[in-house]
């Protein structure tokens, strides 16, 4: 009988333990389900971060091609405006020094003591020889400038 009750105590015992431990697995499975779904859900998260991210860089290449292509058009604009530019300061020259060269012919006849005979032009011997033989002696500045 004694040996009875022994038996007794060590299987409640053990019942104890048996359901102590069953408790805390218990438990660790429920702490182990939940941090599956929080994982499952972070991933679902991550997912849709990297769907948004990546429309978002296709919008900005998108962006970034136009914005390259204004640029071109911008650039192209503007050696088109540089060169009509060069082009007017050009002419404008051109026709100052035609100004000054009629300036002076008119002076020539109208206003004598403003008129500004052309200098000489002092040829070089490799000028004079061309000229000699039919050439044309290089251009002269024009004066009065």
């Amino acid at each position: 009988v004694v040996m009875l009750k022994q038996e007794q105590l060590d299987d409640e015992h053990k019942k104890e333990y048996c359901a102590a431990q069953l408790d805390v697995a218990a438990d660790t499975k429920k702490g182990l389900e939940r941090s599956i779904s929080d994982t499952e859900a972070s991933i679902e998260s991550a997912k849709e971060g990297v769907a948004t991210l990546t429309s978002e860089i296709a919008a900005l290449e998108v962006g970034i091609k136009a914005c390259d292509k204004s640029v071109a058009d911008a650039t192209e604009q503007r050696q088109a405006e540089n060169s009509e530019y060069k082009q007017l300061l050009a002419s404008d020259t051109a026709a100052k020094e035609l100004l000054g060269f009629a300036k002076n012919r008119l002076n020539k006849f109208y206003n004598p003591k403003l008129y500004k005979a052309a200098p000489k032009q002092e040829l070089s011997a490799e000028d004079r020889i061309f000229a000699n033989n039919g050439g044309t002696p290089p251009p002269t500045e024009a004066p009065g400038g």
